[in-house]
């Protein structure tokens, strides 16, 4: 009687601390969104719209970020979904297979600034300056890793019955992993793209080495390359207070445009009945 007593007061404990900790984690959410609602709700313009950065608004920003996140997620999500396929299913038990995922959480787990830097060196050096193609190189190394982990996650959690069954239809592998694996795991990749392009969407440091900033309008992506996380950080440093009151509303517009992405896939996702 006294063991039984004791673990249903540890199960209590237990149960006590997770909560708390998960009340804490959503009062700080909540302060964070609460602070970037107060101040960078005020200064959500129509110039912030209209203006590009050199005029104090974010227009050339926000569409350079969406053509530089685009774009690298066109890169880095087929080629993860594709890594963390071969990883799942091919490549099980194999040397390869292990060298590729250790590499895959060097780069899952490497600073951004790291990631940056490399393809400077790689990229920005040799072409003799900044550029969107590096910023979007950039962005798609930070994606790829993400999704090849998310995926090989996803695909290990089908049954292997539902292959089996597969296979003793006559379905070959490509047909197997079309119709059967990547369906039945399809919520928890996209789950996972998400996560990568959150991560994408908000990143600086290594836009810093490569797209660098403009602040006038272009669509040259040969040239430096204007994007919000960009103008936030230039903004941000500004003794000016209204460009402050500018980069506030650029990181509104960064939490709450990620945060409206993830609502729309989950409800569009959402298993109809």
């Amino acid at each position: 009687m006294d063991r039984l007593a004791r673990r249903r007061s540890i199960d209590y404990l237990m149960k006590g601390i997770s909560t708390g900790f998960a009340v804490i984690s959503l009062l700080a959410l909540a302060w964070i969104l609460l602070t970037l609602l107060g101040l960078g709700l005020p200064a959500l313009t129509s110039s912030i719209f209209t203006k590009v950065m050199a005029d104090g608004g974010l227009l050339n920003a926000i569409v350079g970020s969406l053509i530089m996140v685009a774009l690298a997620l066109l890169i880095g999500a087929p080629l993860g979904i594709m890594a963390g396929t071969f990883l799942a299913e091919a490549g099980r038990g194999s040397k390869f297979a292990e060298a590729v995922r250790f590499i895959n959480d060097i780069l899952l787990s490497a600073p951004s600034i790291l990631l940056g830097v490399f393809v400077y060196l790689m990229i920005v050096v040799p072409m003799g300056g900044s550029s969107g193609w590096a910023g979007i190189i950039a962005l798609a190394i930070i994606i790829m890793p993400v999704v090849v982990r998310t995926t090989e996650d996803m695909l290990t959690l089908v049954p292997i019955s539902l292959r089996e069954a597969a296979f003793a239809l006559g379905a070959p592998m490509w047909k197997v992993i079309m119709a059967v694996t990547w369906r039945s795991a399809r919520t928890g990749i996209i789950t996972g793209i998400l996560l990568a392009l959150a991560r994408a969407a908000g990143e600086t440091a290594p836009l810093l080495f490569t797209a660098f900033g403009n602040s006038n309008w272009t669509l040259d992506l040969g040239s430096a390359f204007p994007s919000l996380p960009l103008a936030i950080n230039l903004f941000a440093q500004s003794p000016d207070p209204n460009q402050v009151s500018i980069a506030w509303a650029g990181a509104l517009l960064i939490t709450f445009g990620v945060l409206a992405l993830n609502i729309i896939t989950r409800v569009a996702l959402a298993p109809r009945k």
